[in-house]
């Protein structure tokens, strides 16, 4: 929690202040009282019955109702996420034959198609999501949508092929966000890309290429490495080594601005996609909550007014 007028917290001087004072009083009324009846004897015989505790009650209520308007007028406020109005986020995912690896279970295609499928569903409606698919090329199988529907159903379908092209799954899916609709206003609307693979460019434009376009574009790259160092898949009746490069991916993020992250297991790639949904889903931004402190005052303030009026007849 943070307060948005915070130089006002000083007013709580003033509460410690009436507090101390109201002690001081006490005291001192003690001391006058005590002196009247020097003797102890006759004092404990004669003394009306006094309420005890119960007389300090009414006045320790009406110090926190005075703290919780002062902590109201402090503006107390806390961080919530709230999901962003507009964005265009791209999906690029590596299908190339590599990724049937077993390393991760079922299989790391498998598991990329379950945590792209959640991370979907978990992106605010008004942010338009679109999905490519790469291997030895890329392409462009859902462009940039509020229809979450279409893009689940795209990577359900999604489908192995071979080699590995990361340089253009960057350029085309750059070319889909510049196909999404223009604001209204004329602001530019923010976008990402985000790239899950296992392995290196093998064809195609290379990644240094690829990232200065997508500076020039102002569109950073968020990576997601996928998959073990002990991956192999069998390809033509071989068993290759299939080890995830995560250099590569980490390069690429680094020279757009975006983030890098690595994946070895199913539920990992889960986690990884709700901090990346949460992180370029969501803005965070500060909620006035000084409502409930004016609330607490006031309910302080009545108990304070209803125990001095039951045990004392009197408001404090």
């Amino acid at each position: 929690m943070s307060f948005l007028a915070a130089h006002r917290l000083l007013l709580l001087l003033v509460v410690a202040a009436v507090g101390a004072a109201y002690v001081v009083v006490q005291v001192r009324g003690r001391q006058r009282y005590a002196v009247r009846f020097t003797n102890l004897a006759l004092l404990g015989s004669v003394a009306p019955r006094r309420p005890g505790w119960r007389r300090h009650v009414p006045a320790a209520l009406l110090l926190l109702s005075l703290a919780g308007m002062v902590l109201s007028l402090a503006r107390p406020a806390r961080a919530e996420l709230v999901p962003r109005e507009r964005a265009t986020i791209m999906m690029a995912i590596d299908v190339s034959i590599s990724m049937d690896a077993t390393d991760v279970r079922p299989s790391r295609l498998a598991s990329a198609k379950a945590a792209a499928t959640s991370f979907a569903r978990l992106l605010p409606e008004p942010i338009n999501l679109g999905l490519v698919a790469f291997a030895g090329s890329a392409r462009v199988l859902v462009p940039p949508t509020t229809d979450r529907t279409q893009v689940i159903d795209a990577i359900r379908r999604l489908e192995l092929a071979e080699s590995t092209a990361i340089g253009e799954a960057v350029l085309t899916s750059l070319e889909a966000i510049e196909s999404a609709p223009a604001a209204t206003d004329g602001e530019p609307v923010p976008a990402h890309i985000l790239l899950l693979s296992d392995g290196e460019t093998q064809v195609g434009t290379p990644n240094e290429l690829a990232a200065a376009a997508a500076v020039e574009a102002g569109v950073p790259v968020t990576t997601i490495a996928f998959g073990t160092p002990d991956g192999t898949i069998t390809y033509q009746g071989q068993l290759l080594p299939v080890a995830v490069d995560e250099a590569e991916l980490a390069e690429l993020a680094e020279a757009t601005g975006g983030s890098a992250f690595e994946a070895a297991t199913t539920e990992q790639l889960q986690s990884v996609y709700r901090d990346i949904g949460s992180s370029i889903g969501f803005v965070t931004e500060q909620r006035e909550i000084g409502t409930w402190f004016t609330g607490a005052a006031f309910a302080f303030a009545l108990l304070a007014a209803a125990t001095s009026l039951a045990w004392f007849s009197r408001l404090p």
